[in-house]
């Protein structure tokens, strides 16, 4: 018997865009975002095309492609951004389709977003933990397909030698001055540069910073003294942050306003339980949808419950623990076996059955169990959340 030849369903040629690996397909439509970057980087230094095929279980993956389809034709490294002011609005105003359908964003937010980008705005994108601010920065950069860098200030241990440098000694040539990879950054014209965490950085990074975010400014300045050199932002730079706000995120600090000041807020919302669980059951079609709409009410719930006045728990579950609990389930763990995993250590067992992670376990035992143990939790209780949440 002849063997079955598993052949993909669209195949990928990789692009270098600056430090990006694009992927576009023979019909030239980019498929960046799919692939990791992993697979980008090694399909592109490997010389070779990437193909994507479906497992037993309907999920898509990519892989190396050695056969004889032919490769997609070579884009620019950039989208041709108008500046006709007509363009521009039509540019913007017709941007929704570039939104990736994993992100979970309104229309009207993200073509605030996509203007900010093609205005040259620093961007700042504010919401909750897991909400899926990095992403959408992430994604404006694929829509615009600009140079892109990433910076994660709240990793950053000395933010002086990440953003300006440092010095250093060598034998043969002695002491010198080496420039960061935030200078070079800066120098790239049209580069979208995010910084992941402002809000988690130290504050010698945002002095640093306050002179190249400033509209009036846009310079970097390598040193103190006098007559030190002063290295511009190039043309067409924007920069895109992200920060957690609020009194739950006991490591941020308190950011400065002058620093605020100098970019544009874009808030990502709290999803709902509607676009909860279309989210959840876009990623994991296998997995049943009754099982993914639970996790979707259970997040609701607990969402809506930390919202309230007489809130009995401080945090409600993120989006990003969702989409956890939704991988467990398509990798075989029960609802209940993925809370015990994921839910329940973020929160705090003090104070016995009176304690946060008694709350959420009798909301997460309601979608668990076949309702024998409607004891474990107060119905009233559960029909004033749902009812606050509608």
């Amino acid at each position: 018997m002849a063997k079955t030849i598993n052949m993909p369903d669209a195949v990928v040629k990789v692009e270098k865009s600056g430090v990006r690996f694009n992927a576009w397909d023979t019909d030239g439509v980019k498929r960046t975002s799919e692939i990791t970057t992993g697979a980008r980087k090694k399909a592109f230094e490997g010389g070779y095309l990437l193909g994507r095929f479906t497992n037993k279980a309907g999920k898509f993956y990519w892989k190396k492609f050695e056969g004889e389809l032919a490769a997609p034709e070579t884009h620019s490294s950039s989208v041709d951004v108008p500046t006709d002011h007509a363009e521009v609005l039509n540019f913007i105003h017709s941007s929704y389709s570039l939104k990736p359908k994993m992100l979970m964003m309104s229309e009207l937010k993200w073509k605030y977003l996509v203007r900010s980008g093609v205005r040259g705005k620093n961007i700042m994108m504010t919401g909750p933990a897991g909400c899926g601010k990095t992403m959408a920065a992430k994604s404006l950069v694929n829509s615009l397909d600009r140079p892109d860098y990433y910076f994660n200030l709240g990793a950053t241990q000395d933010p002086r030698s990440t953003l300006i440098g440092n010095t250093h000694f060598d034998s043969k040539k002695g002491t010198y001055f080496a420039e960061s990879h935030f200078v070079k950054a800066i120098q790239t014209p049209n580069a979208v540069i995010l910084l992941d965490e402002l809000s988690r950085a130290h504050p010698d990074a945002w002095n640093i910073l306050m002179t190249v975010l400033d509209y009036g400014q846009r310079y970097l300045r390598l040193d103190e003294s006098n007559g030190t050199d002063t290295i511009k932002v190039a043309d067409g730079v924007t920069f895109v942050a992200t920060a957690n706000i609020g009194y739950e995120y006991t490591s941020t600090r308190v950011m400065d306003k002058a620093l605020m000041d100098r970019f544009t807020i874009v808030e990502m919302d709290v999803l709902n339980e509607d676009d909860e669980n279309s989210l959840l059951n876009m990623m994991f079609p296998s997995v049943d949808s009754v099982v993914l709409g639970n996790v979707a009410k259970i997040a609701t719930l607990t969402r809506t419950e930390s919202g309230s006045d007489t809130a009995r728990i401080t945090s409600g579950i993120s989006t990003r623990t969702t989409v956890e609990i939704a991988g467990l389930l398509f990798d075989g763990f029960s609802l209940e076996e993925a809370a015990e995993v994921s839910i329940y250590p973020q929160y705090d067992s003090t104070g016995g059955v009176d304690s946060e992670r008694t709350f959420v376990k009798q909301i997460v035992q309601k979608f668990c169990d076949d309702g024998s143990s409607d004891d474990l939790f107060n119905e009233e209780e559960m029909a004033e959340a749902v009812e606050d949440n509608s």
